[in-house]
């Protein structure tokens, strides 16, 4: 990724950011929230959304966006990263250790991606850092 300072306002293709298999586990982490993933509403304000019914709605529409490298808002990319981190991490309401058996991703091969996809983004998501990614 270059150098470039990413404003709230401007908008990225995941071609201009990401490589296929950080897209693909982006992709997979969103689609968990419509299966094991177990979402509260007071959870998807938090992380961005109205509410839990938003999140699986955006996170299909997102999710698409990634498939078809649509341009994608810093704030949609912050919600997109909160999004995967948690439902990857947290047994309460993600995938938690059930992440290889729904995805299969073993855990091992889903940190290195994931710090990755951390890293390319981080001077898109960095107005949202310590904020709630609301659109």
């Amino acid at each position: 990724m270059s150098e470039q300072v990413v404003r709230p306002s401007e908008v990225l293709a995941q071609d201009e950011v990401l490589a296929q298999d950080e897209v693909r586990l982006l992709q997979r982490a969103l689609d968990e929230w419509g299966g094991p993933a177990r979402c509260s509403d007071e959870l998807a304000f938090g992380m961005g959304f109205v509410d839990a019914h938003d999140l699986l709605d955006q996170c299909r529409i997102l999710s698409r966006a990634l498939g078809d490298d649509d341009p994608i808002k810093p704030v949609d990319w912050a919600r997109t990263l909160l999004a995967a981190e948690i439902v990857f991490v947290s047994d309460l309401v993600g995938s938690g250790v059930e992440w290889q058996t729904t995805t299969g991703l073993t855990d091992e091969a889903t940190l290195p991606i994931l710090r990755a996809i951390q890293r390319k983004l981080a001077r898109t998501v960095s107005a949202y850092y310590g904020k709630r990614p609301d659109a």
